[in-house]
C-alpha cells in the first residue's frame, strides 16, 4: 500500500478546487446564457466542462478516488500544447485566442504534476494494466 501524505491529499484537493473554480467563472455565465437556445459544439463542450466542474467538487471530498481527473488534465492539456499551440508559436500564428489557452494548460501542465501521488498512480494504474498485458 502507497502511504499519501497529508500534504499531498490537500495539493489535490487544490488542484481540484482550482479547476473547479476556474471552469466555473470562465463557463459557468455561458452555460447559463446559452442553455435552451442553441445545440451546437459550443453547447456540448459547455455540458462537458460543467461535468468536470462536478467531478472536481466530487475530487476535493474524494482526491484519490478522482485522481483519473488529474491525470486526464495533465495529458489533454499537454496533448493540446503539443499538437496545437507549439506548431502554431512555431509558425508566429497564436492568436489571442490560442494565447490564453495555452497560458492556462502551462500552468496545469506546471501545477498539476506537483499534485498528483505518482507512486499511487503507478501502482494504481500503470502496474496492473502492464501486469494484464503480459
Amino acid at each position: 500500500m502507497v502511504k499519501i501524505s497529508r500534504f499531498r491529499l490537500m495539493l489535490m484537493r487544490a488542484m481540484y478546487l482550482l479547476i473547479a473554480l476556474g471552469l466555473s467563472l470562465t463557463t459557468l455565465p455561458g452555460i447559463l446564457g446559452m442553455a435552451g437556445h442553441v445545440a451546437d459544439a459550443h453547447s456540448v463542450i459547455s455540458s462537458f466542462l460543467l461535468a468536470l466542474v462536478i467531478l472536481c467538487l466530487i475530487g476535493i471530498a474524494f482526491p484519490l478516488k478522482m485522481l483519473p481527473i488529474l491525470l486526464f488534465e495533465v495529458i489533454w492539456k499537454s496533448a493540446w500544447l503539443l499538437l496545437f499551440a507549439l506548431p502554431m508559436w512555431l509558425k508566429d500564428s497564436l492568436d489571442s485566442y490560442a494565447t490564453s489557452v495555452a497560458v492556462a494548460c502551462l500552468m496545469g501542465v506546471v501545477l498539476t504534476p506537483f499534485a498528483v501521488p505518482w507512486n499511487y498512480a503507478v501502482k494504481e494504474y500503470l502496474t496492473p494494466l502492464l501486469a494484464k498485458s503480459k
